[in-house]
C-alpha cells in the first residue's frame, strides 16, 4: 500500500494552520462505477477523499453542484456547519473521511459531509512498531515515520481517520496547528467524538471511545448533571471540552453534542463503506459476520470479492463493503480489499 505524505506551514494570518494530508492508495480491486443522472432511493458512501473532480471517494468521481446540472447545489457540511457556498478543493482535503448522499443509482452528490474524529492538543508520542500520539486520551496511529517524525507536542492536532480492531484512530488526514504559532495558547476548545459506555448517572460521568462496544481506547468524561438527559449507553456524541489533556485520567465536558455516526444507514440504503476490520470474522466459506468500525457486516454465499477470498477478513484489513442496510446490519454484495 501506497504511503503519501505532505506538510505545508502557512504563516501570515491569525490563525496559522499546517496540513498534514495522509492519502491512502486503493491496492487490489476496484471501486464502484456509478454513471450519473439516475433516480431513485437512497445511496450512502463513506470514505476518505482520494481526489478531486468532484469528489473521490471509494473509487468514484462524485458530481457536485454544477457539474451535476446547472444551478444545482451540492450541501456541504463542514464540522456541523453549511458551506455549501465553498470550492470541493477549498473546504475538503485528501485523506478526509466523509459522507456522500446520492441517489441510490447516480454519482450525483446530494450533500457531503465531513467531521473529524477529534481536535486537541498532542499529550505523547511513541514510536515502535506503531507510531503513535495521543490526544484527550485517544492513540492515533501515523503509518508513515517521516510524518510521525514532524509532529511536535503540545500542537493542536485535528485528526480523521478509521478505527481499529484496538479502538485507536489510524489518521488518514491531520492537520495542525502548533501551539508556538498562536497568538493565545491553549486554544481554548477541544473535542473528541466517540461512544458513550459505562453511563454513571450519579456520578455524572462516561467512558467515551471509537468502538460503540466500548473496548478499546477510552476516556474518562464527566459533565455537569443537566448535560445527562437523553444520554444512554451506545450513543454517539462529540464532547467539547476546555481540558487541553486528560487530567487524573478524565476530561471534563463543557457541551455534549449528540450525532450519528458513520456508520449508521437508513433502512434499505445502498451503503458504501470503507473501514477497518474491527472484529474477527465468524462462520465458515464465504458466509461470515463480521465488523467494520464496530458496524455489523454480513456476507452470504451470492458475496462477491474483489482484491481478496474471505479467508482474508482479519481483523485491521481495511476494506470496501458494498451492500444494503437490514435492520442494523450492512448485507454486503460486494467486498473490495484495500
Amino acid at each position: 500500500m501506497n504511503r503519501l505524505g505532505q506538510i505545508s506551514r502557512l504563516s501570515g494570518g491569525i490563525l496559522m494552520l499546517a496540513s498534514v494530508s495522509i492519502a491512502l492508495a486503493g491496492c487490489g480491486g476496484g471501486g464502484i462505477d456509478l454513471a450519473g443522472g439516475g433516480t431513485g432511493g437512497t445511496g450512502i458512501s463513506t470514505g476518505s477523499v482520494t481526489g478531486f473532480g468532484s469528489v473521490v471517494v471509494n473509487g468514484v468521481h462524485f458530481l457536485t453542484d454544477d457539474d451535476v446540472a446547472p444551478g444545482f447545489v451540492t450541501k456541504k457540511t463542514f464540522m456541523g456547519m453549511d458551506n455549501s457556498t465553498w470550492m470541493d478543493r477549498d473546504l475538503f482535503r485528501v485523506g478526509m473521511v466523509v459522507t456522500v448522499r446520492h441517489a441510490q443509482i447516480d454519482n450525483n452528490a446530494q450533500e457531503i459531509e465531513y467531521r473529524d474524529n477529534l481536535k486537541g492538543r498532542i499529550s505523547a508520542k511513541n514510536s515502535g512498531a506503531d507510531n503513535t500520539f495521543a490526544v484527550l486520551g485517544q492513540t492515533v496511529v501515523v503509518d508513515n515515520a517521516a510524518l510521525f517524525d514532524s509532529l511536535l507536542p503540545n500542537d493542536v492536532a485535528e485528526v480523521s481517520g478509521y478505527v481499529d480492531a484496538a479502538g485507536r484512530i489510524r489518521a488518514t488526514y491531520i492537520a495542525m496547528v502548533p501551539c508556538s504559532m498562536m497568538p493565545m495558547c491553549p486554544v481554548s476548545e477541544f473535542e473528541v467524538a466517540g461512544y458513550i459506555s459505562g453511563l454513571s448517572s450519579p456520578d455524572a460521568s462516561f467512558r467515551l471511545g471509537p468502538l460503540p462496544d466500548g473496548t478499546g481506547t477510552t476516556v474518562t468524561v464527566s459533565y455537569a448533571p443537566a448535560m445527562g438527559a437523553g444520554l444512554d449507553n451506545g450513543m454517539y456524541v462529540q464532547v467539547v471540552t476546555t481540558d487541553p489533556e486528560p487530567v487524573s485520567g478524565g476530561i471534563t465536558a463543557t457541551r455534549i453534542d449528540r450525532l450519528v455516526p458513520r456508520t449508521v444507514f437508513p433502512e434499505n440504503a445502498a451503503a458504501d463503506l470503507e473501514g477497518l476490520v474491527t472484529a474477527s470474522p465468524s462462520g465458515s466459506g464465504n458466509v461470515l459476520s463480521f465488523a467494520v468500525e464496530g458496524k455489523r457486516i454480513q456476507t452470504d454465499g451470492d458475496t462477491q470479492f474483489a482484491g481478496g477470498t474471505a479467508a482474508d477478513i482479519q481483523p485491521n484489513v481495511r476494506l470496501q463493503v458494498q451492500g444494503t442496510e437490514n435492520g442494523g446490519v450492512l448485507s454486503a454484495a460486494r467486498i473490495v480489499f484495500r
